[in-house]
């Protein structure tokens, strides 16, 4: 325990932290972006609001936060460049640090080979570069995204098939937007929201309660609603109030609802939830596409017609059938998907463990 004395002389620094960081501290006051667990309730069930208070920052004054602060700094510095200088300079920085990451590279690496034999060793690393290029511009678009003024970034974004949102929320029993993980996830989901009156994503938590209190504020700019990835009643709770939730079950899961699921023709450990959510909300399955373009002139959002009898009795050929969509996503971008995660972790014998050195 630390003294109060201490405490106080930390505050005090932890302000000078916020202040030098160029960040709002919104934890002073109430009124501020919250989950969905914490939202008042209408009398159907649904949430009227998402606001409550958060920490204050400049109680993240321990040295424990000192790293992540630093991050930070640097993300709102990036926010001030232009959008094009700083995609450029990060994308140099992540090729510049992948010898570095050699963890990461190794398992990314490991899962390009597996998804795509075909490809030369030339090739594989090839998309490795372009992948830590990608990793690297995640950085300036998160800092874009949390930072920036969003009428600086509209001109970026092209949007297609916001009619296909609009017709499957017409039901009145919400949509699930079906997408997966790519390192542009942070800058598009500003732009996305626009699309639904009500708009809703589940969220992982961070080791770093830091970034976790960062990461919440600033999804205020992303979504009028977010609830913990693994919370299915907060997530059943806002399609019945006709919300647009962003799901993406492609990472590797080994829970109840886990089954073997092949991804690009490798058996994985995948969810089979997303079959059995439709069935028990009545909510639509719209595929979602999201991605930078090729030559770095801005964005893609690409909203699909919901897919047709779905969901079906057959809850893991459901789940191949969306594994195939994600996997035609990966190709229209595969640097930008998540290949630093391991994907096929957890399978059971005699499967082996594509990992191990």
């Amino acid at each position: 325990m630390y003294s109060t004395a201490r405490v106080g002389r930390g505050e005090a620094l932890g302000r000078i932290i916020v202040r030098y960081c160029f960040i709002k501290d919104y934890g002073e006051s109430s009124g501020n972006w919250m989950s969905v667990e914490a939202a008042p309730q209408s009398d159907d069930g649904g949430e009227r609001g998402v606001f409550a208070d958060r920490i204050p920052l400049y109680r993240f004054w321990h040295p424990r936060h000192w790293g992540t602060w630093l991050l930070l700094g640097w993300m709102r510095v990036a926010a001030l460049l232009p959008w094009r200088a700083s995609i450029r300079l990060h994308k140099r920085l992540g090729r510049a640090a992948r010898p570095l990451l050699r963890g990461p590279q190794r398992i990314a690496r490991r899962n390009i080979e597996a998804c795509f034999p075909e490809l030369s060793a030339e090739a594989v690393e090839n998309l490795l570069v372009r992948h830590f290029e990608s990793i690297g511009a995640f950085f300036a678009e998160t800092a874009i995204a949390w930072f920036a003024d969003p009428e600086r970034i509209d001109r970026l974004f092209e949007v297609q098939g916001a009619r296909h949102v609009e017709k499957a929320l017409a039901a009145g029993r919400g949509v699930i937007l079906f997408s997966g993980h790519f390192t542009t996830l942070e800058i598009c989901a500003r732009r996305a929201k626009d699309v639904a009156p009500l708009f809703a994503f589940m969220y992982q938590t961070r080791s770093s309660d830091l970034l976790n209190e960062m990461q919440a504020r600033n999804r205020r700019n992303a979504a009028q609603l977010s609830f913990p990835k693994d919370n299915v009643r907060a997530m059943l709770r806002s399609l019945r109030s006709n919300a647009a939730v962003w799901y993406a079950p492609d990472q590797v899961y080994l829970g109840k609802q886990a089954r073997l699921v092949p991804f690009f023709g490798v058996p994985a450990m995948t969810n089979v939830a997303t079959s059995k959510l439709a069935r028990l909300s009545g909510a639509a399955v719209v595929p979602f596409f999201f991605g930078r373009r090729d030559d770095d002139s801005g964005y893609l959002l690409r909203f699909e017609p919901a897919l047709e009898d779905f969901p079906s009795a057959d809850a893991e050929g459901d789940t191949r059938r969306l594994v195939e969509v994600l996997e035609r996503f990966v190709r229209e971008c595969p640097d930008q998907y998540m290949w630093i995660h391991r994907r096929f972790k957890g399978r059971p014998p005699p499967l082996p463990n594509i990992y191990r050195r």
